[in-house]
C-alpha cells in the first residue's frame, strides 16, 4: 500500500527522524507526536512514520476522521534509508515520500559547492 499510495491521498506526511521503539502501538505512537512535537493528530488523512533501529521496518499512524490506522511495512531486501541524525519531525514532499518507499535518500547525497577563485 505505502509504496504504490498517492501522495496526493495524505494531507500530510512526517517522518519522526532518529529512532522508534517500533514495539509501540497507536496510543504509545500518538503520545510522541502530541508531547515531543505539540502536533495536532487528529487532522484527516495525516501519515506519520516511524523507524526502529532495524532500517527493515516501519509503522505509519494515520488518522482517517474515525479512528487511527496503524500500519506496519517490513521489506524483505533492502532498507530504509531513514534520517537517524536527528530527533525532529520533518514534513515530506511528494517526490521525498517516493523516495523513502523505494529506499532512497529522501535528502539529496550531491551538493552544490562555491568553489574558492584560484590564482
Amino acid at each position: 500500500m505505502l509504496k504504490d499510495a498517492d501522495h496526493s491521498y495524505f494531507a500530510d506526511v512526517y517522518i519522526v527522524c532518529g529512532y522508534t521503539d517500533l514495539r509501540f502501538g497507536i496510543d504509545s505512537l500518538a503520545a510522541i507526536i502530541e508531547r515531543r512535537f505539540h502536533m495536532n493528530l487528529f487532522v484527516p488523512n495525516t501519515l506519520f512514520l516511524f523507524c526502529g533501529r532495524s532500517s527493515t521496518k516501519i509503522k505509519g499512524l494515520l488518522w482517517e476522521g474515525d479512528g487511527f490506522l496503524l500500519l506496519y511495512k517490513r521489506v524483505e531486501s533492502g532498507h530504509f534509508t531513514w534520517p537517524r541524525s536527528s530527533n525532529d519531525l520533518r514534513s515530506l514532499s511528494a517526490e521525498q515520500f517516493q523516495w523513502l518507499m523505494q529506499g532512497f535518500a529522501i535528502d539529496p547525497v550531491i551538493h552544490d559547492i562555491t568553489p574558492d577563485n584560484s590564482t
